[in-house]
């Protein structure tokens, strides 16, 4: 049996700020006060210290200093740079899969496949964002067969940010949704096929895709 620690407060504090980012409840730039913050959640400024060096290396946060702690900026250049690197690891982590899974591994992956298209085709209002969440839960069943924490280490420190990315094109794409199902199955298609062009194209493409609309609608 293995033991799971429960969630530090700073922990549980980190999620609530970090969701609030991530959704757009607070804005770039927008200054995050550690006093509020302890007052509002009840809890001791030390917790909220721990929670914001946590969103830091989340990267939804910058703290600069005599500034303190602001949310990050979603600019064009931080926008590219983000998925510029994410793409790239996550092209690392789907080729290695696609090279080395073996019978019956990747009989998980096609039923969270299966799980998130019944979610896509609900009448749910939340199925978007749902479905997002359990695109990074299949990521995430990819890791134990690319055997390499740096890799996962990484990956799970941007996918903070490259969630709240997402939602932004969530909001901007009507076909968001769609186009989300279609890559997914391509990519689960090509891994199947050990396909590398095709992974490395399915990712590249869709990346590129999701890029395109934030960057319209981002200032310089």
């Amino acid at each position: 049996m293995s033991f799971k620690a429960p969630e530090s407060l700073a922990e549980q504090i980190a999620q609530h700020l970090g969701e609030q980012i991530i959704t757009g409840k607070m804005k770039s730039k927008e200054r995050i006060q550690e006093l509020k913050v302890a007052n509002d959640l009840e809890v001791s400024r030390g917790s909220v210290r721990e929670a914001l060096l946590i969103l830091e290396s989340r990267h939804l946060i910058d703290i600069l200093p005599r500034r303190g702690a602001m949310v990050a900026d979603m600019n064009k250049a931080n926008v590219s740079a983000l998925y510029e690197t994410y793409l790239t690891l996550l092209i690392v982590l789907a080729t290695k899969v696609a090279a080395v899974w073996q019978q019956g591994q990747l009989d998980p992956l096609i039923e969270q496949l299966q799980k998130m298209r019944a979610i896509a085709n609900s009448s749910d209002p939340e199925a978007p964002e749902r479905v997002v969440k359990a695109g990074f839960d299949l990521m995430r069943m990819a890791y134990p067969m690319a055997e390499n924490p740096y890799l996962e280490g990484i990956l799970e420190d941007l996918q903070p940010a490259i969630h709240r990315a997402y939602q932004m094109a969530l909001s901007l794409d009507g076909n968001a949704l769609a186009h989300s199902m279609t890559f997914f199955g391509q990519l689960l298609e090509a891994v199947l096929k050990r396909d590398k062009v095709k992974v490395e194209q399915s990712i590249q493409d869709y990346g590129d895709h999701l890029l395109k609309i934030m960057l319209e609608s981002l200032d310089n």
